[in-house]
């Protein structure tokens, strides 16, 4: 062969030897092929286990996703490009063949309100939002709007509420509606909400899965009813994560509960700390035994383990408070997204619920002296160091 034609051909394409990786390999190919198109043929026709195209399935993808869906005790998972993908993907997943309504909760991540409202509300599907704490409302909501798909978090952002998803996954089985849970915040370590009955579990892998900060994913785990949808829906829109992503998450994945642990710890130490100080008005946390959903926590969450968000309000303070405030932080870094190694502070009203009106904010209880803390795994007396300094 000439040099043009064994710079595209030379080291390529070798058949896998006797051995097993210790860690899974990261397969960066788009395409994969047989000894025979008869081979190929019954791969495509999910006749034969095996790769065809990477929009469809690879093994780096199908790594990751058989990790997570043992992790959320599902039959199957699909990885996405960010959280808000496996978010559209579920939700649309979960209207085919069912009435296009959708019932939500009232308290959710800025960008999903804003996903259901202007993707889905604009090509016809009806959204309708209820209180998810309280369980005669939201039943009430659902037996009017008669929805396909309801859609909560297991923790809501950023105000740390904690709706009865067992009880809502009942409503949804008596309305035939498939029920998204988003569990980016609580984890699998907390809840499981497909063995509560949900029929999605969704997370954002960038957050505590994957954990340092380092790669952009999200994840959809599913029960056998809807794998098989969910991947018809995948193969036509080509949400899919990409390889190295894929690996960046499976090797954060290694070490997510010892993390996780560590967080809820500092949580737990942080929120008390804060609770005491003088310069702050109040402190949302799941741990807290005065949590307006203590009753559903306890019934819902292991002992001890409540996330490793707090949310609280700054005394006396509005934005250039807020901001000067952050400004003087040390250690906690001070930027969008949650779920790292490091401690990270946010302000709601610029970031995660950016795009909504003031007066929606105000109505779901974001002030202007909200602020945002997700608890890293630092020793959680520096963390406490620090927000005394900058108090």
């Amino acid at each position: 062969m000439k040099i043009e034609t064994k710079a595209v051909h030379a080291g390529d394409r070798k058949k896998a030897a006797g051995f097993v990786p210790s860690t899974n390999p990261i397969y960066t190919a788009t395409s994969f092929f047989y000894e025979s198109m008869e081979q190929l043929d019954r791969v495509f026709g999910r006749e034969e286990p095996g790769f065809s195209y990477a929009r469809h399935e690879s093994p780096t993808a199908s790594a990751l996703e058989e990790l997570v869906s043992a992790l959320e005790a599902g039959h199957g998972a699909l990885a996405c490009a960010s959280g808000m993908a496996a978010i559209h993907t579920a939700v649309a997943t979960a209207l085919v063949d069912r009435r296009r309504s959708i019932v939500a909760a009232n308290a959710m991540y800025g960008a999903t309100v804003h996903l259901l409202m202007s993707v889905f509300e604009p090509s016809g599907v009806a959204v309708r939002f209820a209180d998810a704490c309280d369980v005669d409302a939201f039943r009430a909501a659902v037996a009017e709007a008669k929805p396909g798909c309801i859609l909560i978090e297991t923790i809501s952002n950023p105000l740390l509420r904690v709706g009865h998803l067992d009880r809502i996954a009942e409503i949804a089985g008596e309305a035939g509606a498939a029920l998204v849970v988003d569990n980016t915040f609580a984890t699998p370590m907390l809840v499981r909400p497909l063995e509560l009955g949900a029929h999605f579990s969704v997370h954002s892998l960038t957050k505590y899965l994957a954990g340092h900060g380092d790669v952009m994913g999200g994840i959809v785990v599913t029960g056998e009813e809807h794998i098989e949808p969910l991947r018809a829906l995948s193969r036509a829109i080509g949400p899919v994560l990409g390889p190295f992503e894929c690996y960046l998450a499976m090797r954060g994945i290694k070490t997510f509960p010892l993390r996780m642990e560590r967080q809820c710890q500092n949580a737990c130490r942080v929120a008390t700390w804060l609770s005491t100080n003088p310069k702050v008005e109040r402190v949302h946390f799941p741990g807290d035994p005065k949590h307006p959903d203590a009753a559903a926590i306890r019934r819902l969450f292991p002992p001890n383990l409540y996330g490793a968000m707090i949310a609280f309000e700054l005394k006396d303070a509005g934005r250039d408070e807020v901001f000067a405030f952050m400004d003087r932080l040390k250690l906690i870094v001070r930027a969008t997204s949650l779920g790292d190694v490091h401690s990270m502070v946010l302000y709601p009203p610029m970031s995660s619920h950016r795009e909504l009106a003031p007066k929606h904010r105000q109505r779901m209880g974001i002030r202007d002296n909200l602020v945002r803390l997700s608890v890293g795994i630092e020793a959680a007396d520096d963390i406490i160091a620090d927000l005394d300094q900058a108090l």
